[in-house]
């Protein structure tokens, strides 16, 4: 697939613009297509990056822990595939090790390079199970995401305060219920959450 200069993508805004009744030379509007495409770089820069590359640093001096890790509450903005209208909410990891562990930091950009990229809530939340279990190669993972989508909210039906929760549960976390309720204990999805 060839991607359009940055001067195409700005003479699309313009083109919206226009669609939507405006005139892109008014004042006001002027920069808006450039704005509108520096915008979109950032929110869509997950493409450019290599969730797997995050996850390749590892620590195994651990004195032997294998209980348990949980990274919770990871803040994520990311774009529905169908209407590109944000997706804002939360992602809570769970992992248990097999002998090494990562930088929790790591976890995080895991979630942002697959959020940063037009998404539909499940597929992103398997993307960070499946990248996680594959490269640390863990007893098992869970990952859960809470997201409120203003494709619902702004457009459509227009109701608001509505989350969706999703969850993908690998090895461990799938199989053992004790350790799939211990997780879903540490991270507290629930109302308010």
């Amino acid at each position: 697939m060839d991607k359009p200069s940055k001067e195409e993508a700005e003479a699309a805004v313009r083109t919206l613009l226009r669609w939507a009744g405006e005139d892109p030379s008014r004042e006001g509007l002027l920069d808006t297509p450039r704005r509108v495409v520096d915008a979109y770089g950032d929110w869509f820069s997950g493409y450019g990056e290599d969730p797997r590359g995050y996850l390749e640093r590892t620590f195994e001096e651990v004195a032997g822990y294998d209980e348990m890790i949980v990274l919770r509450d990871i803040e994520f903005e990311s774009h529905c595939e169908h209407h590109m209208a944000p997706i804002i909410g939360k992602a809570h990891i769970g992992y248990l090790p097999r002998g090494k562990v990562v930088g929790i930091s790591k976890l995080a950009r895991v979630v942002e390079a697959y959020a940063r990229r037009f998404q539909v809530q499940e597929k992103m939340t398997a993307q960070i199970a499946r990248c996680i279990e594959e490269v640390l190669q863990p007893r098992g993972v869970g990952v859960v995401v809470v997201g409120a989508h203003e494709c619902m909210t702004t457009r459509g039906i227009h109701k608001r305060g509505v989350s969706m929760v999703t969850s993908k549960m690998l090895g461990d976390f799938r199989d053992d219920a004790r350790t799939r309720a211990e997780f879903l204990r540490f991270i507290e999805v629930g109302p308010g959450r």
